[in-house]
């Protein structure tokens, strides 16, 4: 069986190393974390893998996740290089990464890697529900084409719709990611300290937030954007906008900008 090496196993590389043993896709072989004990703990959360405490003691591999936070890849990706383990002619390394490219595994690159990254567009921040609910996750492949066949056979085998992202689009398809689920808990917070300032009371938020999201999620799911576009913007009524602008600008800077620059995008989703 091909065999899976991982650096860094947190909420995003737990979820792919479970679905992966479970469905006997890779062996999860050796597992190293910022911790020898977080590395067993990993182990024992994945059901399988070997905790490691050194880049040293890693066995080589035919595949290897890199599964550290953005700012680490780089550095991870030299320190791979320079420990020179060698078994496969052609190892994969993939990181997970929604912004960076393969590019940041460029040292590995330069050994003959064949270099990827792989992105699931999915909220990793419970590891069991996200298990749960990764089949007909959308996954974004990016990097060597060998390499990311190699990725599009293991996604596909859990469930995922894999698709190709090229390298110098890679940053603006992690924004439309951003915009599509990160900043909706902003807004949503935006929305109910402005309803408490207005002297709305606090036991309705609750069922406001429930009741506006998922109306407002269905109404997009089944109309499309523009068709679930409602309020001033998306009657044309610039007026009322500017008058509201003014008001949350008084109440909050930041906010209100953020108010006059959506309204803006609504004005042209509304066609006016």
């Amino acid at each position: 069986m091909t065999t899976l090496n991982l650096i860094g196993a947190g909420r995003v590389g737990r979820t792919l190393a479970t679905l992966w043993a479970r469905y006997g896709v890779f062996e999860i072989q050796d597992v190293l974390t910022s911790s020898a004990a977080s590395a067993q703990e990993a182990c024992a959360a994945i059901g399988a893998g070997n905790a490691t405490a050194t880049l040293e003691a890693m066995r080589p591999a035919d595949v290897w996740m890199v599964a550290v936070q953005d700012a680490r890849i780089a550095e991870a990706a030299r320190a791979l290089a320079a420990a020179k383990h060698t078994g496969a002619a052609r190892p994969t390394v993939f990181h997970c990464s929604g912004a960076q490219n393969a590019n940041s595994l460029q040292p590995l690159a330069e050994l003959g890697w064949r270099t990827a990254s792989a992105h699931c567009i999915l909220s990793f921040a419970d590891v069991d529900a996200a298990v749960q609910q990764f089949a007909g996750t959308a996954c974004a492949l990016e990097g060597d084409a060998s390499a990311c066949e190699t990725l599009r056979v293991a996604f596909d085998a859990i469930g995922a719709q894999t698709f190709g992202v090229a390298s110098e689009d890679k940053v603006l398809y992690h924004a439309a990611a951003v915009f599509a689920t990160n900043f909706l808990p902003v807004i949503q917070s935006v929305a109910e300290a402005a309803w408490t300032r207005s002297g709305v009371p606090a036991h309705l938020l609750p069922h406001l937030r429930a009741t506006l999201l998922r109306n407002a999620v269905a109404n997009i799911t089944r109309l499309g954007p523009a068709g679930a576009l409602t309020g001033p913007a998306a009657r044309g009524d610039v007026a009322a906008i500017e008058r509201q602008t003014a008001v949350v600008k008084a109440w909050d800077a930041p906010s209100g900008e953020a108010y006059q620059a959506l309204s803006a995008l609504a004005l042209r989703l509304g066609g006016h």
